[in-house]
């Protein structure tokens, strides 16, 4: 019989001890295996949204923290204090384009959406914009609304379409074609629209601001500062600053699963000490037959890591599909909410990984129950009863 073999033959010998040892490393696995996944596309969503907003700087209300800047990049509602005048005098600095925006909520057949006003003519070009079916506005006041791809989908809503917010229908002009981010989500009105629908006459949330000298950012904010009494964030800045929550919170939870991968480990120290309790006469045959000290330690040591790879291929499999399963679940909170344009990221290099830490943690496991079974001796192994 090769050691191969005689490995599974031992692992399986004891049915019920080798599927919970194998379960507790699965679970433990498939944890690490679903926040690392989410952790990772949340990150690459995040940089697409940067990305998406097409803009330099962002000018936000004054004492606005970076809950305020995750909110720019996933649509939710913010506070409304930028008057008309700070627009008008953010405008007026030569050298850059200031585009206002009014982020607000509502919902469709019970289900939230973000609503977003926006100036009709500068927006499509800022934004780079396509209409996939109907028609873009026509006016900067027209009543009627733009649908993102998947909001057109999700409600099944056409150009012709009614669609009702705060109690007021709009016609449905066109739907966009889909980016992969946020504006796929939102339902866009006219500026004017939507400060009156939301009583914000002259107000809007945030304003983005696309400059001509990337260069001269840092010189640009402290213009804007110096006019208006508003923060202004670069978008490397904002970047950074949703990472690094994003990052804390993906850190935690990959030390809760950490935990329960080190039980997993300390499951398969109890399960080879108790092998090498049962198999004394075994071991002890062996020696007999010729085999080394190192023969035994190797044996054991290969039984461990199977435990590990086994796991490790099951944890994988299982935290893939827990992750996809989450996200639905967990996009509807503005920290998370990147996730749900970032449901198809899937690293075969982050699940190779994960099998094989999972084969190095049980072989790292099995190496003090490896080196109890060699140190045996063969006369104590063969008369053990």
């Amino acid at each position: 019989m090769t050691p191969t073999k005689l490995v599974f033959k031992n692992i399986v010998r004891r049915r019920g001890r080798f599927v919970f040892t194998l379960l507790g490393i699965v679970i433990g696995m498939a944890s690490f295996v679903t926040f690392v996944a989410l952790g990772g596309s949340l990150t690459a969503q995040i940089k697409k949204e940067s990305a998406a907003l097409g803009a330099n700087l962002v000018v936000t209300p004054k004492g606005s923290c970076a809950f305020e800047q995750v909110s720019i990049l996933t649509g939710e509602q913010l506070p409304t204090t930028i008057t008309a005048e700070e627009v008008t005098a953010i405008r007026a600095i030569p050298g850059m384009t200031a585009i206002p925006f009014l982020a607000e909520r509502s919902a469709i057949q019970n289900r939230p959406v973000s609503v977003l006003g926006v100036p009709t003519g500068e927006s499509l070009p800022f934004k780079g914009w396509r209409v996939a079916d109907g028609r873009y506005f026509e006016a900067p006041d027209e009543h009627g609304a733009l649908l993102g791809s998947v909001v057109a989908g999700q409600f099944a809503l056409q150009p012709g379409a009614e669609v009702t917010i705060r109690g007021t229908q709009l016609p449905v002009l066109g739907v966009l074609e889909e980016t992969g981010g946020k504006d796929d989500l939102t339902v866009f009105l006219p500026l004017p629209v939507a400060q009156t629908l939301y009583d914000q006459k002259d107000r809007v949330s945030y304003v983005a601001v696309r400059v001509d000298r990337l260069e001269e950012v840092d010189a640009y904010a402290l213009k804007i500062k110096e006019v208006v009494s508003l923060g202004v964030v670069s978008d490397k800045q904002m970047l950074a600053s949703v990472l690094s929550i994003v990052g804390t919170v993906s850190v935690t939870l990959q030390l809760i699963a950490a935990v329960a991968v080190l039980a997993a480990a300390f499951g398969i120290v109890n399960t080879m000490m108790t092998a090498t309790y049962e198999r004394k006469r075994e071991i002890g045959i062996l020696q007999a037959m010729g085999a080394t000290r190192g023969t035994i330690f190797r044996l054991f040591l290969l039984e461990s890591g199977i435990y590990g790879l086994l796991g490790g291929i099951g944890g994988a499999a299982l935290g893939l599909v827990a992750s996809m399963l989450a996200t639905p679940l967990i996009s509807q909170n503005a920290a998370s909410s990147f996730v749900k344009g970032a449901q198809g990221g899937v690293d075969p290099l982050m699940l190779a990984g994960a099998v094989l830490f999972s084969t190095l943690i049980a072989m790292l496991s099995g190496l003090y129950p490896a080196w109890r079974a060699s140190r045996l001796s063969p006369v104590e192994a063969i008369s053990y009863e």
